[in-house]
C-alpha cells in the first residue's frame, strides 16, 4: 500500500488549479492556501431538489482518497465502510434491509449484480455476499489492496488490485479463473479506475497513461492504447494516470488522464478517434451526444463526443476539487471539497441547483439509479438520496 500512496499535496504544487487548504484536503498540518476554492455565489435555482433520506454510514474513508462509492442496483443501495460493514438499503426510503459485519477493512466500494455483492479490502481480501440476505457466499485473497469497484458480469467478478494485477474470479464460488499482470510506475496518483464492460471486453485505465482491453472470459489482452505519454525529467512530472471513470459507448471508449489528455478510442481495437488537451484526476460522464468532465482547475466542460469540440464551459466552481460528474435527468451533478452538490444544465452549463450533503469533502462519484434518484456519500460516511422536483 505504502509504495503507491502518493502524498497528494506535492501534486498540488505542480498543478495550476488543484489547490485548496492543504491541511483540510490532504491531511497536512500546513495552513497555507494554494489557489483557494472559488467562493460560492447566490443564484436563483431553476430546478428543485428533494432530499429523500440521509444517514451516517460508519466513519467514512476520511483521508485515504479511495473514493468509496455505493452501488445502486434494482431499487437498492449497497454500501461498504472501512470499518467492515456492508449494508443494503431501500433506495426510496433509506430503510436498512440487512447488514453484514465482516471484520475487514473494506475499501473498494461494492459491485452488485446477479444476486451478489462483491467488495475488496485494504488487505487484499475479496468478499462476496448474497444480495438478498447479506449472507457470506465466499471470500478469497488477491495480491494487493483493492481500492476500486469490482465488475460483475458474465459469471465473473473482475477485480483490480493496487499492484496492477487484474483477477477474473468465478462469481459463483470465488475460484480464480485468470490473472492479468502488468507493472506500474513507482510514483502514481492515489486511486484506480474501476473495470468497465463493453461488448465482451473489460476496459481498464492504468497508471502509466494507457487503457487496456481484456477479454472478460479469459483475461486475454486484446489491445492497449496510450492516452497520455508519461514524459518528463522526474517521476513526479511523468505521472499520467488514467484513474477516473471510463465511459463506453456502442463503438467508442472515452478516457482522460491526469497528465492532461482526453482520448476517444475505437472500442474494438483501440484506434484513436480524437484527442483533446484536457486533464483530470477524476473521470467522465457520457450522455447522448456529449461527455461531461471537471478538469484539474475545477472548470466543468461539455465536450462533443464525435468531434471533441467544447459545447460549453462553467468556471464558477474553480479549485473546488470536483468529483467525476454524474447525469441526473437534464443535469450534470458534481460534488466538491466542502460537501456541496451542484446541478448544472446539460444544455448550457448554467448552475441550476445546489444542496449541501454535509461539511466534509465529497470525493466519490455520485450514483444515479434508472429511476432518477441520485445517491451521494462524503468522506465521513454521510449518505443521502435526492430526487429532482419542480422549479
Amino acid at each position: 500500500m505504502m509504495r503507491r500512496l502518493i502524498v497528494l499535496f506535492v501534486c498540488a504544487a505542480l498543478l495550476a488549479g488543484c489547490g485548496t487548504r492543504v491541511g483540510k484536503w490532504f491531511g497536512s498540518s500546513s495552513k497555507d492556501n494554494v489557489d483557494a476554492p472559488a467562493e460560492l455565489t447566490d443564484f436563483a435555482p431553476s430546478v428543485g431538489v428533494d432530499k429523500l433520506w440521509s444517514l451516517r454510514l460508519g466513519k467514512g474513508e476520511r483521508r485515504l482518497w479511495i473514493r468509496q462509492a455505493p452501488a445502486v442496483v434494482e431499487g437498492r443501495v449497497y454500501a461498504a465502510t472501512l470499518q467492515g460493514r456492508v449494508v443494503a438499503l431501500d433506495l426510496e426510503s433509506g430503510r436498512e434491509l440487512w447488514r453484514s459485519e465482516t471484520g475487514m477493512r473494506l475499501s473498494g466500494g461494492p459491485g452488485a449484480a446477479g444476486g451478489f455483492v462483491v467488495v475488496g479490502s485494504l488487505d487484499g481480501d475479496v468478499l462476496a455476499l448474497d444480495a438478498d440476505s447479506g449472507a457470506e457466499r465466499w471470500r478469497t485473497r488477491v495480491s494487493s489492496e483493492v481500492i476500486s469497484r469490482p465488475l460483475l458480469a458474465h459469471g465473473m467478478a473482475v477485480v483490480r488490485s493496487n499492484d496492477g494485477r487484474v483477477f477474473g474470479l468465478d462469481l459463483g464460488e470465488g475460484a480464480r479463473r485468470w490473472v492479468f499482470d502488468r507493472g506500474i510506475p513507482a510514483l502514481t496518483v492515489r486511486g484506480n479506475a474501476s473495470p468497465v464492460l463493453g461488448q465482451g471486453l473489460v476496459y481498464l485505465g492504468y497508471d502509466d497513461g494507457t487503457v487496456v482491453a481484456l477479454r472478460v472470459q479469459d483475461g486475454l489482452r486484446v489491445w492497449e492504447q496510450v492516452v497520455a505519454e508519461p514524459d518528463g525529467r522526474s517521476e513526479l512530472e511523468r505521472m499520467a494516470d488514467v484513474d477516473g471513470d471510463l465511459q463506453v459507448g456502442l463503438s467508442e471508449v472515452f478516457a482522460i488522464s491526469f497528465k492532461g489528455q482526453m482520448l476517444a478510442m475505437d472500442a474494438a481495437n483501440g484506434r484513436p478517434l480524437w484527442t483533446r488537451d484536457t486533464g483530470s484526476y477524476a473521470g467522465l460522464a457520457l450522455l447522448g451526444d456529449r461527455l461531461v468532465v471537471a478538469d484539474k482547475a475545477g472548470s466543468v466542460w461539455a465536450i462533443d463526443r464525435n468531434s471533441s469540440s467544447a459545447l460549453w464551459r462553467q468556471e464558477a466552481l474553480a479549485h473546488r476539487w470536483l468529483t467525476t460528474p454524474a447525469v441526473q435527468g437534464d443535469y450534470a451533478v458534481v460534488g466538491d471539497l466542502q460537501g456541496y452538490l451542484h446541478w448544472l444544465r446539460l444544455g448550457n452549463g448554467e448552475l441550476a441547483a445546489r444542496v449541501r450533503l454535509g461539511k466534509e469533502p465529497i470525493r466519490a462519484t455520485p450514483q444515479v439509479s434508472p429511476e432518477g434518484i441520485l445517491v451521494a456519500i462524503d468522506t465521513y460516511g454521510e449518505l443521502a438520496a435526492y430526487r429532482l422536483g419542480g422549479p
